[in-house]
């Protein structure tokens, strides 16, 4: 009998936090970055959960959460109308997005780990750390 195969493939992801009062340090959980250098591929998947934000900031500008979610997915595309830093290579546009920042939108440290297929590794982080 054969072992089943091993995941040969390693990644490094961060969450995407939402901090609407960064002075108090709470957040929820808004997305996930995955970067997989074997592939070449920058990956990204966010939602919203709009209650949630508005139990810790009842004034926070939803709005502006969505923008901020939309650019960061842009870039983690390559969307050449999203600005020169994603006209960066794949690793470098990941540390840019996972670089500390103490703004409204920020990540957390960067995680490691083996799969099969990134785009599964993706919907797997996303669905337990995010949903």
């Amino acid at each position: 009998m054969l072992a089943p195969a091993q995941p040969n493939l390693t990644f490094d992801y961060a969450i995407v936090r939402v901090v609407p009062r960064v002075e108090r340090g709470e957040f929820v959980n808004a997305g996930v970055i995955l970067f997989c250098l074997s592939r070449k591929l920058l990956l990204s998947k966010f939602a919203v959960d709009e209650a949630k934000l508005r139990a810790l900031s009842p004034t926070i500008d939803i709005d502006s959460v969505h923008q901020h979610l939309a650019a960061l997915q842009r870039i983690c595309a390559g969307d050449p109308d999203a600005g020169p830093v994603a006209q960066l290579s794949v690793r470098e546009r990941f540390h840019w997005l996972v670089a500390p920042r103490s703004t409204m939108i920020q990540t957390s440290p960067v995680h490691s780990g083996l799969c099969d297929s990134p785009e599964h590794a993706l919907l797997r982080l996303f669905q337990s750390l995010v949903e």
